[in-house]
């Protein structure tokens, strides 16, 4: 089987996605995304390592608490703030999935000869 050769703007954006996954593996983003999940296990180390950030600190993971009514206002904040913050990064997560579905449409309708 012959290697694929992928532009490194598309490999950022597939380590982008993986890093902002709360709770994805490489299995799945790389079968979302049609690549090797050794592949991309290998973009990830290299992009860690570039910026000299462990696995730890990159990828903590997420701790999903139940959202409980609080008598306490101050609580029911926190809580809320909890909330937007899963939220928004949900949001970026299918940003980038969106951006990456359609550089790669451009890309296959650029290769297409009709």
């Amino acid at each position: 089987m012959a290697m694929k050769d992928y532009l490194d703007e598309f490999k950022a954006d597939a380590v982008a996605l993986y890093e902002s996954t709360p709770g994805a593996t490489c299995k799945s983003i790389a079968a979302d995304l049609g690549v090797n999940r050794a592949t991309l296990r290998e973009w990830v180390l290299r992009d860690r390592e570039r910026r000299g950030v462990t696995a730890a600190v990159a990828r903590r993971a997420a701790r999903p608490g139940a959202a409980v009514a609080s008598a306490d206002p101050d609580e029911r904040v926190r809580q809320l703030e909890a909330r937007v913050a899963e939220l928004e990064a949900s949001e970026r997560k299918l940003a980038t999935e969106r951006d990456i579905l359609r550089k790669a449409a451009k890309y296959f309708a650029g290769e297409t000869n009709w």
